[in-house]
């Protein structure tokens, strides 16, 4: 669609706009200009919103779909209208459906569903054949499929022999494996964070050591065999501490953190609430200040809404036998706004687009229109009516917000949220 952006602010450091208010024309799918009270004489369709900013589109670089085999918990159309509405014009897809993606066959299904959305989908290609961490999976087949990445979802490459190999092969093609890091046997049975709320609670814990040994290992594997490690989702801060001497040495490693991790700590676990079951844990007010800090100093290099929808038959139950998971697509954004500055949380929605090999765009004249409608400001608080996906599993219901996202225009498509 032909579009007239009308009186928005322009957030893109890359942009000679950047900061400044202004108008953007859109035409077929282009900026065709940008600048102060742009004429309409061809009768293109106009968008005025309160405060509208605008950023290059965001990306996520961890979303779980369920579809296919999970339709229950969220199908792909709908996950990516939700992706949309959210903020977010590309995600990365987790292998963890049934079957497991872990073959070119399974990557074009994904890929095929998707490409009619407006929200892009890349798929994360399994790095072990059915996710079970004993053979390796046809990675070089998934590349030519369009997988950008490798890595078993939340589950841990306990063959240090396995991960060494597959650093060494993927460099043949410049790919790309992440590294779920929690040494399982010290993980054992446990189910919250290890620490005063856990033996408060008789909760069996999982200390950090669990995460911080492994993310050692992966990082000595690594400075043998050269390559590109993604380790996801890290909550702790011996985990940032190890993570920023590995980049200090010239590796080449970058991270995520969640938004659960960011915003919340095991203190939310005193009512036995399963919505607050994550993986790996929420942890303490001292590790979500360094994960925080991690940010600011840019040794982590992306955030993650790290959405898994699961359907209440896992969810609603005892809380050692129910399903680790949040969803968080709807929520990031609001999230983000109450710690960090704007600027921090564009950089840190948008980055990732370049570490996992995605197309990114600048906001200027002649550039595809890849773009993120939001305003920054204003309080709110998330309810369960501003859930938009299948499953409900949100640990942020009744959480204050800050700022709102209008949706995205990408791949032609304008999407916007209710406004």
């Amino acid at each position: 669609m032909n579009l007239i952006i009308r009186e928005a602010t322009i957030i893109d450091s890359n942009s000679p706009f950047h900061n400044q208010k202004v108008d953007v024309k859109i035409n077929g799918g282009t900026i065709e200009k940008i600048g102060s009270k742009i004429s309409n004489e061809n009768g293109y369709e106009e968008l005025i919103l309160e405060n509208l900013y605008l950023s290059q589109g965001w990306f996520d670089s961890s979303v779980s779909l369920g579809e296919p085999g999970f339709e229950d918990r969220e199908t792909i159309v709908n996950g990516l209208n939700v992706a949309a509405k959210s903020g977010f014009t590309s995600i990365a897809l987790q292998p963890n459906s049934f079957p497991i993606i872990d073959n070119q066959a399974q990557i074009n299904f994904v890929r095929n569903k998707a490409s009619e959305s407006a929200t892009q989908l890349f798929p994360i290609g399994a790095f072990t054949n059915a996710s079970e961490g004993k053979d390796m999976a046809e990675l070089f087949d998934m590349k030519n499929a369009g997988a950008i990445a490798f890595g078993d979802y939340n589950k841990n490459i306990d063959n240090a022999n396995l991960l060494k190999i597959g650093l060494q092969y993927v460099q043949d093609f410049d790919g790309l494996i992440i590294a779920y890091s929690q040494e399982t046997n010290i993980k054992g049975n446990g189910v919250v964070n290890e620490g005063i709320v856990s033996t408060r609670l008789g909760l069996k814990g999982i200390p950090n050591l669990a995460e911080e040994l492994q993310i050692s290992r992966n990082l000595f594997l690594l400075e043998y065999t050269g390559g590109r490690l993604h380790i996801p989702t890290i909550s702790s801060a011996k985990s940032v501490e190890l993570i920023k001497n590995a980049k200090a040495k010239g590796l080449k490693v970058t991270c995520s953190v969640a938004v659960h991790h960011l915003v919340l700590t095991d203190e939310k676990l005193e009512g036995f609430d399963t919505r607050f079951k994550v993986t790996p844990p929420l942890r303490t007010e001292e590790d979500r200040k360094a994960l925080v800090a991690g940010i600011n100093d840019d040794t982590i290099d992306m955030i993650t809404s790290d959405h898994n929808p699961i359907d209440i038959e896992h969810k609603k139950m005892e809380f050692d036998g129910a399903k680790n998971g949040t969803i968080g697509l709807e929520s990031a954004f609001g999230n983000l706004m109450t710690i960090l500055p704007l600027e921090k949380v564009i950089d840190k929605l948008t980055a990732g687009k370049k570490h996992f090999g995605i197309e990114n765009t600048t906001i200027n004249e002649g550039e595809r229109a890849n773009i993120t409608l939001f305003n920054p400001d204003g309080s709110w608080t998330f309810k369960k009516e501003n859930i938009l996906s299948k499953s409900k599993n949100s640990a942020f219901i009744e959480t204050d917000m800050k700022g709102k996202v209008y949706g995205i225009y990408n791949q032609e498509k304008l999407i916007l949220s209710k406004i």
